[in-house]
């Protein structure tokens, strides 16, 4: 999918290191106020990596690139096999068939690798790419999707209209205070209603 200017563009399967080095990197240089040792960030680039192989025939991801091919921004959605353990699973032992929903569930998302240029001045950016992500959820009112939000993103898009439900305990991942949380139809739909004429 190419939008405008070739901004943004779906990543193909042999772009996931380029896709996983900068993810890394901007995490940590938006969050991380200590010394991230350069095998830290080849480990967290490799971990990242191999899961995204596993998912992507399941997953779309979206990239904003600068005229130079520079990444600049980078959102993942997953739509769940059942059987693949999602970071949720991992990093938080939170199995998303035991949680309580509100309606009746026929799939269930994830939503991750968000990542923007520390020095990117585009303010837009984030919601093109959450607009993105968050549209093929927004095709079914049984959809359900989770996410793991580092706390200040977490503000911005409650602020933005984005209404998600906390379900675990925050915990330092990737540099920065990390919150487990759930999203349906109901809480996306206005986010997306009033912001996807920015990727038509």
């Amino acid at each position: 999918m190419i939008i405008t200017q070739s901004y943004i563009n779906q990543l193909e399967l042999d772009q996931l290191a380029e896709l996983a080095k900068f993810v890394v990197e901007e995490n940590f240089s938006h969050h991380c106020e200590e010394t991230v040792t350069s095998v830290q960030l080849q480990n967290d680039i490799k971990e990242i990596c191999t899961e995204e192989s596993g998912y992507f025939k399941n997953s779309e991801i979206f990239v904003v690139k600068d005229p130079l091919g520079s990444i600049q921004g980078s959102i993942r959605v997953l739509k769940w096999d059942y059987k693949a353990t999602l970071p949720i699973q991992k990093l938080f032992n939170i199995n998303p068939l035991d949680v309580t929903y509100t309606q009746r569930v026929s799939s269930i998302w994830h939503i991750g690798r968000f990542a923007t240029n520390k020095n990117n001045q585009d303010r837009t950016l984030f919601r093109k790419l959450m607009i993105c992500a968050i549209a093929p959820i927004c095709k079914s009112e049984n959809s359900v999707a989770f996410a793991e939000c580092d706390s200040k993103l977490l503000r911005v898009m409650n602020l933005m209209g984005i209404k998600t439900d906390i379900i675990g305990k925050p915990i330092q991942y990737m540099g920065s205070e990390t919150i487990p949380v759930s999203m349906n139809y109901e809480g996306l739909k206005g986010f997306y209603d009033a912001n996807r004429y920015l990727v038509m």
